[in-house]
Formats: C-alpha cells, sequence, structure tokens
C-alpha cells in the first residue's frame, strides 16, 4: 500500500514557537506509531522565528532536539518556500498568530492540498477575540460582560484615555481582565484591581495588538471540553484546570506544577450535557473543522455556565488537555490523529 505523505508543519513566528515543537513531535510520533506507520510518512517543514521556511534534515534535527533550531537566513529567504511537491496532506501544527489565525490555512488552500483542522473564516475567528465574542453573543452563547478596545483608544490624547478607563470601571468594575485580542497561551493578559493597574495594563496590552478585550472578572471554576469532526462535530467529555496562582496566565499554564487537569471534572451531569452542547455550538458559530478545545466558566453559586473562549488548534501533545480528554473517551492519540487526517480529507472533498 502506498503510504499517504502528510507535511507537517511547525515552529512559527509566534510566541509558541517552542510549544508547537512539542506538539508536533507528539504527531510525528503518533503518526510513526504501529497503527499508523503503514498508512503514513511524515515530511517534516520547520518555520523559524524569522519566518525562513525548512525542509529536509533540519527540520528533523529540531523534532528529535525538541527545541529550536536557529539557522542564520539570507535576507528575503522568509519568503521562499521550500518545495511542496509531494505533499498529500497538511497537518500545520501552529499555535498563535500566524499560523493559526488563517494565514497559513489561506496559503494551504491556495496549494489546493487538504489541511488539518479550519479553514481561513474559523482560523481567523477563533483568534480574534473581539470578532470571536461577536460570533458567540450571536449564537446565544452566554458570556461575561466585556467591552472592546482599540490600542488608538489607549495610546490617544489625555482626554480620550481618562474616559476609556471611566467607563470601563463603570460598566465592568473590578477585578477585569484586559487581553491582546489576538495572542494565545494567556500572553500578555493582565489582571486589574484598580485604577493604576487597569491604565498599566492597558497600556501593555497595547503594546502586543492593536485590538484588546476587557473583561469583568468572575468567581469560576474553569472546565473544559474538546470537539472533534467537521459538520457534525461531536464534544468529549469535560476536564478542569485547577491552580493556585491569581489567575491562569503564562507561567502558571506552563510551569510543571503550577496547575493541575481533572478528567473528568466532577461536575453533575446535567453541566457536562449543557457544556458539550455549548461546545458543539460555539465550534459551528465560527465555522471551526477537525478539532477545537472550547473553554468554560462554570460559576457554581448560580449554577451559570459561560463560554469563555474556543482554541482552534490547542496544545496537542500527550499531556495537553485536548488528546487526554478524548483519551479518556477511548480514543487514543495515535487514532486521534489518524482521524484529524481523515477529517481533512473528508473536508477538501467536500471543495468547501
Amino acid at each position: 500500500m502506498t503510504k499517504m505523505r502528510i507535511g507537517l508543519l511547525f515552529g512559527g513566528r509566534s510566541g509558541e514557537h517552542e510549544v508547537s515543537i512539542s506538539s508536533a513531535r507528539a504527531i510525528a510520533r503518533a503518526l510513526a506509531a504501529e497503527e499508523n506507520a503503514s498508512k503514513y510518512e511524515v515530511l517534516p517543514f520547520y518555520i523559524q522565528k524569522d519566518g525562513c521556511w525548512l525542509s529536509g534534515t533540519l527540520p528533523q534535527q529540531v523534532l528529535a532536539a525538541g527545541k529550536p533550531l536557529e539557522i542564520e537566513s539570507q535576507a528575503g529567504e522568509a519568503w521562499q518556500f521550500p518545495n511542496f511537491n509531494g505533499v498529500d496532506v497538511w497537518f500545520p501544527v501552529l499555535h498563535g498568530p500566524n499560523g493559526e489565525d488563517g494565514t497559513v490555512q489561506g496559503l494551504l488552500k491556495l496549494l489546493q492540498v487538504p489541511f488539518v483542522g479550519s479553514g481561513v473564516l474559523g482560523s481567523a475567528v477563533g483568534m480574534d477575540k473581539i470578532a470571536m465574542k461577536m460570533a458567540f453573543a450571536h449564537a446565544g452563547l452566554p458570556q461575561v460582560k466585556y467591552i472592546a478596545v482599540n490600542r488608538s483608544e489607549i495610546w490617544s490624547n489625555p482626554c480620550v484615555f481618562p474616559k476609556l478607563c471611566d467607563k470601563i470601571e463603570a460598566e465592568l468594575g473590578y477585578p477585569c481582565f484586559i487581553k491582546p485580542a489576538n495572542l494565545g497561551s494567556s500572553v500578555g493578559i493582565s489582571k486589574a484591581r484598580s485604577r493604576a493597574e487597569l491604565e498599566a495594563a492597558l497600556d501593555s496590552a497595547a503594546s502586543y495588538d492593536r485590538r484588546i478585550i476587557v473583561e469583568a472578572g468572575v468567581v469560576a471554576r474553569e472546565l473544559e471540553c474538546a470537539v472533534l469532526g467537521n459538520d457534525n462535530p461531536k464534544a468529549s467529555t469535560v476536564g478542569e484546570i485547577s491552580f493556585q496562582s491569581d489567575f491562569y496566565d503564562y507561567e502558571t499554564k506552563y510551569t510543571e506544577g503550577q496547575s493541575e487537569c481533572s478528567i473528568p471534572a466532577k461536575v453533575s451531569s446535567a453541566i457536562v450535557s449543557q457544556i458539550q452542547e455549548m461546545a458543539v455550538q460555539a465550534f459551528l458559530a465560527i465555522d471551526a473543522a477537525g478539532l477545537a478545545r472550547v473553554d468554560f466558566f462554570y460559576l457554581e453559586s448560580t449554577g451559570e455556565v459561560l463560554i469563555n473562549e474556543i482554541n482552534t488548534f490547542p496544545g496537542f501533545t500527550a499531556t495537553s488537555m485536548y488528546p487526554q480528554m478524548w483519551a479518556h473517551d477511548g480514543i487514543s492519540f495515535p487514532e486521534l490523529a489518524d482521524r484529524l487526517i481523515q477529517l481533512a480529507l473528508e473536508r477538501h472533498g467536500e471543495k468547501a
């Protein structure tokens, strides 16, 4: 049987470069596992932090090392792509901007070759927290109160900025969370408990992105649900993230021992069903495909479930929540990788 050649695309120019390498290593191992080895041949392609694309033995070395391998690039090389001939299906293992936001998906679409995950629309809406929340609101999904802000309002004249802060205090109050709209992995997120902290947090977020979102703080448990499929997606069991820090920031997320995941989450069957239904609604609302992880706030004091966000290419290591939730439901990591490739072929066959 002729093996299908999988273009494993990883690295990228976002702050999640190292996470991408870890995810790609896990997927490469899954595709080389006994049940997949006869079906797939992996062709790795590595995007350096400077945007240079590499193929051949160098990406293999990065996967083996599990860390970035910086090769000095010549001017203009970032736009010189390696030979893509021979790739049957792309597996873009890219997290964050310049990879998970529809930009690479547009390139792969132009190549007219199947690829794993959401297309241009789903990826772009899933990346931008403001557009995402607007899609959720249109779908009738409950969420925390929020205010969308532009960098121009923050880095403005002395009259505009104080009025913006007044509005945030009046409509959201403290504590509130300030987030760049287009960054993943909790990069650039701050919690404000006072006017001084709010002003500093807005200035910091504006240094990362021209679109910023400010959300009201809630006392809640943080629950997650994995989604798998295309037009008829299925939701996994529900998991929970718990931590001792003030909030789930980048350090807490990626420092060993700082957070714990519980699968399944210890909540009632009614809450599980509600979250699973909302996760599928969110997936369809942004036109996602293949996979996504949907995050929720569960306010035990009132019984409310609020949607937080959707991640169209979540962390994909053996210890990441997405594959762990499916493993609990009986889908092994190698089988999950195989299913995602089959879903890519299905979506490509629809000529969507």
